[in-house]
Order: C-alpha cells, then sequence, then structure tokens
C-alpha cells in the first residue's frame, strides 16, 4: 500500500540510474525569472553606462538566485523520498516533500519580483521571498534530522545555520546605507559556512553524478536565457527597421558565442573527486562565476545591440566589455574547474590564452565578432586534440 508520506532516508549516494526529477525540473525552470529579471537590470544599468553600481547589484542580486538554488540542489540529491524504486519505476508522491518544496519555488517567485528593487539596493521583498524559502528548507532539515539518526547531528547544523544567517538577513534591512555592502559580504561569507560546518559532523550523502547533472543542466537554462536576451534585444532592432545588416551579423555572432560556450562547458565531464567534500565545495561554489557569467553574456550581446542603435550612453569601450568580460569568465571559470590548470595539454593551455585574446579583443572595433572567432577557434582546437588524443583531449586532470 503507498503513503504519501514517508521517512526521509538518506540516498545512496552511489546509487544507479540517478537522473533529475520532474520536481527539480520545475524548480530550475522558475528560477528562470529570477535570473532574467536579474540579467535585465544589468542591461539597462550597462546602457544606462552606470556600470559599477550594476555589476555590483547584478553580483549581489545573482548571489541570492545561485545561494538559494544550491541549498535545494544538494538537498534534494542527498534526501528525496520520491526516490526511483527501480530503474523506469517512479516512486509514490511524497505530499508533504512537494509542498515544502512548492513553498521553495513560491518564494524564489517573491525574490524574482523584488529583483528591480534591488537593483537600487532595497531588498525588502527580495529578504521576503528568501525568507519564505529558506523557512522550507528548514523544514526539510528537521524533517531530515527526524528520519536519519546517523545524519541528525548534521541535518540540525544545517537548520540552525540557516536560521541564524537568516534571522542576519532579517537585521540587515534596518543597518545604515553605509552599512549594506559590508552586512551583505558577511551574511554571503557566513551563508558560504553552513555547509562546512554542518558537514563536518557526518556528510551527506550527495550523488556526485547527480549533482554534476544538475549543475550541466543550470548552465544550459543560464546560456538559454542568454539566448532569449540578445534575440529580444535585436528582435526590438529589427521591428524598427534600423541598422538590419548590423544587428544580423550581431545576431550571427552572437549564437556563434553562445554555442561555442555551450560546446566548451559540456565537452569535458564534470571531474572526478565530487564525492569528497574539500571537492565537491569548490567546483560546487566556483559555479557562481560561470552561473553568473553565462547570463551575463546575454545581457552583453543586448548592450551591444543598443549601442550599434545609437541607445545605449556608454563608451565604445565599456559596451565592448559588457560581453567580452563574461566571456573571458566563463572561459577561466571552466578551466579552472573542469580541465583543471594543471593540465599543460594544447586545448587546456587554450582556455586562459584565449580568455586574455577576449579581453584584447575589446579594443579591437568588432569585439563582439573577433570573440566569437576566438571562441569558435578554441572548439577547433578541443576538437582536433580530441581526435589526436584518441577521445581525450586533455589527459588527466
Amino acid at each position: 500500500m503507498r503513503t504519501w508520506y514517508r521517512p526521509m532516508a538518506a540516498r545512496d549516494a552511489h546509487e544507479p540510474h540517478r537522473a533529475a526529477t520532474p520536481l527539480e525540473l520545475l524548480f530550475d525552470l522558475c528560477f528562470v525569472v529570477a535570473v532574467a529579471a536579474a540579467a535585465a537590470g544589468l542591461h539597462h544599468g550597462l546602457s544606462e553606462n552606470h556600470l559599477g553600481s550594476a555589476v555590483l547589484a547584478y553580483a549581489l542580486v545573482f548571489f541570492a538566485i545561485w545561494w538559494a538554488w544550491i541549498n535545494f540542489t544538494w538537498f534534494a540529491s542527498s534526501y528525496d523520498p520520491e526516490r526511483m524504486v527501480a530503474p523506469g519505476k517512479q516512486g509514490s508522491a511524497d505530499v508533504p516533500y512537494r509542498l515544502t518544496t512548492l513553498v521553495q519555488i513560491a518564494g524564489g517567485l517573491i525574490m524574482a519580483a523584488g529583483v528591480p528593487q534591488a537593483f537600487e539596493q532595497n531588498f525588502t521583498v527580495i529578504t521576503i521571498g528568501y525568507l519564505v524559502m529558506r523557512v522550507a528548507m528548514v523544514v526539510q532539515w528537521l524533517r531530515a534530522a527526524r528520519s536519519d539518526p546517523p545524519r541528525r547531528a548534521c541535518a540540525h547544523r544545517f537548520a540552525l545555520g540557516i536560521t541564524l544567517v537568516q534571522l542576519g538577513w532579517i537585521g540587515r534591512l534596518f543597518l545604515p546605507e553605509s552599512l549594506f555592502l559590508p552586512g551583505f559580504l558577511l551574511l554571503a561569507a557566513l551563508e558560504l559556512l553552513v555547509p562546512v560546518w554542518a558537514e563536518r559532523r557526518g556528510p551527506t550523502s550527495w550523488h556526485p553524478h547527480h549533482v554534476a547533472e544538475r549543475y550541466g543542466l543550470f548552465t544550459l537554462i543560464m546560456l538559454g536565457e542568454s539566448v532569449l536576451a540578445a534575440t529580444t534585444a535585436i528582435r526590438a532592432g529589427l521591428a524598427a527597421q534600423e541598422h538590419i545588416p548590423i544587428l544580423i551579423s550581431v545576431a550571427i555572432a552572437g549564437l556563434v558565442i553562445l554555442f561555442s560556450l555551450w560546446w566548451l562547458y559540456f565537452d569535458q565531464p564534470a571531474p572526478a573527486g565530487l564525492d569528497r567534500l574539500g571537492k565537491a565545495l569548490s567546483w560546487g561554489y566556483g559555479h557562481y562565476l560561470i552561473f553568473a557569467s553565462a547570463a551575463a553574456v546575454g545581457a552583453g550581446l543586448s548592450v551591444a545591440v543598443d549601442y550599434d542603435l545609437h541607445r545605449a550612453h556608454l563608451p565604445t569601450v565599456a559596451a565592448g566589455l559588457a560581453t567580452t568580460v563574461p566571456v573571458a569568465v566563463f572561459l577561466l571559470s571552466v578551466w579552472l574547474l573542469h580541465i583543471g590548470p594543471r593540465n599543460r595539454g594544447v586545448a587546456a593551455a587554450g582556455y586562459p590564452v584565449t580568455a586574455v585574446l577576449v579581453l584584447g579583443s575589446t579594443f579591437s572595433g568588432a569585439p563582439i565578432h573577433l570573440t566569437a572567432v576566438l571562441v569558435a577557434g578554441l572548439v577547433a582546437v578541443t576538437v582536433v586534440a580530441r581526435q589526436r588524443g584518441g577521445g581525450a583531449a586533455y589527459g588527466d586532470r
């Protein structure tokens, strides 16, 4: 007899046939709203030549989005009552788990609604959305503590740490404006330390391959958001019948860039060792740069369109940097996290070299087009290296 409630036992870290669930995919898709709002804020801020404030606001807002996604993703990799009972057979629905996750999704949508105000340093709505998500997350951890005695101390630490830091986020709303940034950075650092502190009492049983798949899927969403942002900007220009040849060339170059970034990220699987806490944390935390830069590429391409249509109010170099900087950050982050700086193969060395050349293309007069040529060239190098190496482009990592 099936039941709508079951103990939240820890999942097997080596469970076969582990894949993302429909609920996890829904969670990711709902977060697209928040990411799109953050990218739109970055686009408009850069186009108005508010470079410093726009980049800072984007970094802070994206941290909130990213960290909320991380919290759920790693928890669901260790605990998920709707487990696969056998290949191809889905377990029965666990109503409390589903409802708690849907509450987290609702909190994420509230957070998305507060993104525009956050770009004006008003984090009230985002904090409310965060509160909704974190209360639900604490409930999940307390349920895990009740059902999983071997990891009870760890789960209690997660619940306590999340609660205390969330109280800090609420308290930060009452700080003077001069303490806004220091307070945010302090609380962000404490957020990052909670998993380190909790996992020392007995690590949770996250599934390395499942986590890698979840990160890959979210990277796809970030790249998809960039495609959407760039397409929307180009469509607006075409509708106005302005500079059509230039817009078409930017569209082609933008697609080459985004397709190349997809290729380079997924050309090499996640590195080995994600079953170790230190490696898992460095790899997982490092993806902040991959996710944020992938979404920012679309904002940069939108800025390039605005500049070509004479709608942007920023210098030529700044307009180019809006795209070249996130592309360079993406390349360096993938190199560090997926390939490893110790790898001395030609294809591996191509990542940092191409990143430097991409930054240099900012001053070329055609940064978008030259960036497209450079990243496509890196893809070609990795393909040739893989063919010559018998399927291994980078060797040992």
